[in-house]
Protein backbone atom coordinates (compact mmCIF):
# COMPACT_ATOMS: atom_id res chain seq x y z
CA UNK A 1 0.00 0.00 0.00
CA UNK A 2 3.23 2.30 1.13
CA UNK A 3 4.44 1.91 -2.57
CA UNK A 4 1.31 2.58 -4.22
CA UNK A 5 0.72 5.30 -2.48
CA UNK A 6 4.74 7.03 -3.00
CA UNK A 7 3.86 6.10 -6.68
CA UNK A 8 0.65 8.17 -6.86
CA UNK A 9 2.12 11.33 -5.11
CA UNK A 10 5.07 11.37 -7.11
CA UNK A 11 3.14 10.79 -10.59
CA UNK A 12 0.71 13.77 -9.16
CA UNK A 13 3.29 15.83 -8.67
CA UNK A 14 4.93 15.07 -11.53
CA UNK A 15 2.01 16.06 -13.55
CA UNK A 16 1.17 19.33 -11.90
CA UNK A 17 4.56 20.60 -11.89
CA UNK A 18 4.73 19.73 -15.48
CA UNK A 19 1.35 21.27 -16.30
CA UNK A 20 2.70 24.24 -14.24
CA UNK A 21 6.04 24.79 -16.17
CA UNK A 22 4.43 24.32 -19.27
CA UNK A 23 2.38 26.86 -18.85
CA UNK A 24 4.79 29.71 -17.89
CA UNK A 25 7.24 28.67 -20.01
CA UNK A 26 5.02 27.80 -23.11
CA UNK A 27 1.65 28.90 -22.81
CA UNK A 28 1.32 31.82 -20.93
CA UNK A 29 4.55 33.87 -22.86
CA UNK A 30 2.61 32.70 -26.39
CA UNK A 31 -0.32 34.41 -25.38
CA UNK A 32 1.25 37.23 -24.13
CA UNK A 33 3.02 37.89 -27.60
CA UNK A 34 -0.76 37.99 -29.14
CA UNK A 35 -1.01 41.28 -27.92
CA UNK A 36 -3.22 42.26 -24.24
CA UNK A 37 -6.40 41.98 -25.86
CA UNK A 38 -6.21 38.45 -27.39
CA UNK A 39 -4.16 36.81 -24.37
CA UNK A 40 -6.82 38.02 -21.84
CA UNK A 41 -9.30 36.64 -23.93
CA UNK A 42 -7.54 33.30 -24.25
CA UNK A 43 -6.27 33.38 -20.76
CA UNK A 44 -10.09 32.86 -19.25
CA UNK A 45 -10.94 29.25 -20.64
CA UNK A 46 -7.12 28.13 -20.93
CA UNK A 47 -7.39 29.11 -16.60
CA UNK A 48 -11.03 27.67 -16.08
CA UNK A 49 -9.74 24.44 -17.59
CA UNK A 50 -6.53 23.70 -15.97
CA UNK A 51 -7.88 24.86 -12.76
CA UNK A 52 -9.64 21.39 -11.95
CA UNK A 53 -6.75 19.43 -13.55
CA UNK A 54 -4.18 20.71 -11.53
CA UNK A 55 -6.24 21.17 -8.41
CA UNK A 56 -7.02 17.34 -8.47
CA UNK A 57 -3.22 16.83 -9.31
CA UNK A 58 -2.58 18.58 -6.27
CA UNK A 59 -5.02 17.74 -3.32
CA UNK A 60 -4.47 14.01 -4.59
CA UNK A 61 -0.34 14.10 -4.67
CA UNK A 62 -0.46 15.95 -1.45
CA UNK A 63 -2.95 13.23 -0.22
CA UNK A 64 -0.85 10.45 -1.35
CA UNK A 65 2.48 12.26 0.31
CA UNK A 66 0.59 12.70 3.46
CA UNK A 67 -0.52 9.29 3.66
CA UNK A 68 3.08 8.24 2.58
CA UNK A 69 4.45 9.86 5.46
CA UNK A 70 2.24 8.53 8.30
CA UNK A 71 2.00 4.92 7.15
CA UNK A 72 5.84 4.75 7.39
CA UNK A 73 7.76 6.15 4.16
CA UNK A 74 9.06 9.14 7.02
CA UNK A 75 8.90 13.08 7.42
CA UNK A 76 10.67 13.28 3.23
CA UNK A 77 6.97 12.40 2.30
CA UNK A 78 4.91 14.86 4.98
CA UNK A 79 7.53 17.47 3.33
CA UNK A 80 7.10 16.60 0.05
CA UNK A 81 3.18 16.86 0.45
CA UNK A 82 3.62 19.99 2.58
CA UNK A 83 5.33 21.38 -0.75
CA UNK A 84 2.66 20.06 -2.94
CA UNK A 85 -0.30 20.55 -1.02
CA UNK A 86 1.21 24.50 -0.02
CA UNK A 87 -0.06 25.19 -3.80
CA UNK A 88 -3.24 25.49 -2.88
CA UNK A 89 -3.59 27.95 -0.18
CA UNK A 90 -1.10 29.82 -2.23
CA UNK A 91 -3.36 30.05 -5.19
CA UNK A 92 -6.31 31.10 -3.07
CA UNK A 93 -4.61 33.53 -1.16
CA UNK A 94 -2.22 35.04 -3.81
CA UNK A 95 -3.47 34.31 -7.00
CA UNK A 96 -7.26 34.20 -6.88
CA UNK A 97 -7.58 38.04 -6.67
CA UNK A 98 -5.67 38.66 -9.79
CA UNK A 99 -7.88 35.52 -11.09
CA UNK A 100 -11.08 37.56 -10.17
CA UNK A 101 -9.59 40.88 -11.77
CA UNK A 102 -9.68 39.43 -14.77
CA UNK A 103 -12.54 37.78 -14.79
CA UNK A 104 -14.26 40.52 -13.94
CA UNK A 105 -17.70 41.48 -16.64
CA UNK A 106 -16.92 44.71 -18.51
CA UNK A 107 -12.93 44.96 -18.20
CA UNK A 108 -11.44 46.30 -20.82
CA UNK A 109 -9.17 43.50 -22.26
CA UNK A 110 -6.54 45.71 -24.46
CA UNK A 111 -5.84 47.98 -21.04
CA UNK A 112 -3.08 48.57 -19.71
CA UNK A 113 -4.29 47.72 -16.21
CA UNK A 114 -5.22 43.97 -17.97
CA UNK A 115 -1.85 43.76 -19.21
CA UNK A 116 -0.12 44.41 -15.81
CA UNK A 117 -2.31 41.77 -14.31
CA UNK A 118 -1.50 39.15 -16.89
CA UNK A 119 2.03 39.98 -16.04
CA UNK A 120 1.33 39.79 -12.50
CA UNK A 121 -0.30 36.26 -12.58
CA UNK A 122 2.41 35.10 -14.23
CA UNK A 123 4.75 35.70 -12.23
CA UNK A 124 2.77 33.99 -9.38
CA UNK A 125 2.08 30.68 -11.36
CA UNK A 126 5.95 30.98 -11.47
CA UNK A 127 5.51 30.36 -7.69
CA UNK A 128 3.49 27.32 -8.26
CA UNK A 129 6.16 25.87 -10.95
CA UNK A 130 8.87 25.94 -8.32
CA UNK A 131 6.92 24.46 -5.48
CA UNK A 132 5.50 21.44 -7.26
CA UNK A 133 9.22 21.14 -8.70
CA UNK A 134 10.62 21.11 -5.58
CA UNK A 135 8.27 18.24 -4.53
CA UNK A 136 8.48 16.23 -7.44
CA UNK A 137 12.42 16.64 -7.22
CA UNK A 138 12.33 15.32 -3.55
CA UNK A 139 9.62 12.40 -4.08
CA UNK A 140 12.00 10.91 -6.93
CA UNK A 141 14.64 10.94 -4.44
CA UNK A 142 12.62 9.25 -2.16
CA UNK A 143 11.50 6.81 -4.60
CA UNK A 144 15.29 6.26 -5.76
CA UNK A 145 16.32 5.69 -2.54
CA UNK A 146 17.64 1.86 -1.79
Amino acid sequence: MLTILEFLATVCSALFAGAAVYINLVEHPARMGCGTKIAATVWAPSYKRAAVMQASLAVVGALAGLLSGLLGGGLSWLLGAALLGSVVPFTLWAIKPTNDQLLEPGRDLESAQTRALLEKWGRLHAVRSVLSLLATTLFLILLCRV
